[in-house]
C-alpha cells in the first residue's frame, strides 16, 4: 500500500475542488491510500475580504512572513509518504502566507523531506515567480519537486482584476453585473483537471514520477504568457521596496498601505495597457529569449 498527502489551502472552496478533482483516479485506487490535508490557521485570514484586511496582508505577503497554523494531526506527521500533491494559491506575487507558513514549519519540513511533490497553483493568471518562490522552499524542506500544474482564470487581464476582485469582497462566486465571465478557474478545466491526476498516477506506479513533467505540459497543465512573466519580474521588484518599506514603518502602516492602494489602481488600469502595447511592439525581436523562458518554466 502506497500512501499520498494531498494539501492544500482553500477560503473559496475552489482549491479545494481542484485537489479533489485531480486526487480522484489515485482515490480510485486499491493500492493507494490517500489523505488529505487542510492547512488551517490559528488566526484565520476573513472570507469574505474587506478592503482593509486584503491590503494589509501584502507585506507578510510579498516578504513571505509566516504566521502561526493549527497543528497537523499525528496521523500524518508520522506517515511516510510515497508521494505530495501540494495545491496552493498566490497572493501579491508570492506563495499565500498560509503556504508560506507550512513550507517553512519544522511539521512541513518533516512532511515533504525526501518526498517527490507534484505542485499545482490555482491562481488569477500571474504565477510565474510565485512557483518559483514555492521551488526555493521545497528545496530548503529537502523536497523532490517532480512535476506542476498551473491553473488560471483564462479571461483577459483586465477583467479578470474585476471579476476577482468583486468575488473576494463579496464571496460569491457570480457573473460581475450580470454579464462579465465567472471568475478564477473556470468550472471546465476544473472538472478536467482529473486528467493531470491520471497521468500523475501513470508515473506514479510506474515509478516514474521524474519523466512525468512533458506528460503534464502535452495536457496543457502549464501555460505561458511571455507578457505576463515580464509584468511579474517586473512588478515583483516594485512589491519587493513597497512591501520592505511599509513593514519597516509599522507606526505608518495604514497610511502607507492606502498610498500603495492608490499606486496598483495607477499601475493595474494605466501602466499596464502601456506595457502590453510594448510588449507587443517588442515580441518580434525576442523569440529566442521567449522560447527558452517558456521551456524553463514549464519544466521543473
Amino acid at each position: 500500500m502506497k500512501n499520498v498527502l494531498v494539501i492544500f489551502y482553500s477560503q473559496s472552496g475552489q482549491l479545494k475542488s481542484i485537489a479533489q478533482n485531480i486526487a480522484k483516479p489515485f482515490l480510485n485506487s486499491d493500492e493507494i491510500k490517500v489523505t488529505f490535508h487542510e492547512i488551517q490557521l490559528e488566526k484565520p485570514f476573513p472570507f469574505p475580504w474587506n478592503k482593509d484586511s486584503f491590503f494589509d496582508a501584502f507585506p507578510e505577503s510579498f516578504l513571505q512572513i509566516p504566521t502561526t497554523l493549527k497543528p497537523v494531526p499525528n496521523e500524518i506527521l508520522n506517515t511516510k509518504f510515497d508521494l505530495v500533491l501540494f495545491h496552493y494559491q498566490v497572493w501579491y506575487l508570492s506563495p499565500s502566507i498560509p503556504i508560506n507558513s507550512f513550507l517553512k514549519s519544522e511539521e512541513g519540513k518533516k512532511i515533504l523531506n525526501n518526498t517527490p511533490v507534484v505542485t499545482i497553483s490555482g491562481s488569477r493568471n500571474m504565477w510565474i515567480m510565485g512557483q518559483e518562490k514555492i521551488k526555493v522552499l521545497l528545496k530548503e524542506a529537502n523536497a523532490q519537486l517532480v512535476g506542476n500544474i498551473a491553473l488560471v482564470d483564462r479571461v483577459g487581464n483586465l477583467i479578470s482584476v474585476l471579476t476577482i476582485v468583486e468575488w473576494m469582497f463579496s464571496g460569491v462566486k457570480k457573473k460581475y453585473l450580470g454579464f462579465f465571465p465567472l471568475p478564477g478557474v473556470s468550472e471546465k478545466d476544473i472538472q478536467e483537471s482529473t486528467k493531470f491526476g491520471d497521468i500523475i498516477l501513470s508515473h506514479f506506479s510506474q515509478n516514474k514520477l521524474n519523466d512525468v513533467q512533458p506528460k503534464l505540459v502535452a495536457a496543457d497543465a502549464v501555460r505561458i504568457s511571455p507578457y505576463l512573466v515580464t509584468v511579474d519580474k517586473t512588478a515583483n521588484k516594485i512589491f519587493n521596496k513597497w512591501s520592505n518599506f511599509i513593514h519597516k514603518n509599522p507606526k505608518k502602516r495604514k497610511q502607507l498601505l492606502k498610498i500603495f492602494y492608490i499606486y496598483l489602481f495607477l499601475a493595474i488600469w494605466l501602466i499596464s495597457p502601456i506595457v502590453y502595447i510594448l510588449h507587443l511592439v517588442s515580441y518580434p525581436f525576442k523569440l529566442k529569449t521567449i522560447k527558452k523562458q517558456t521551456q524553463y518554466y514549464q519544466g521543473v
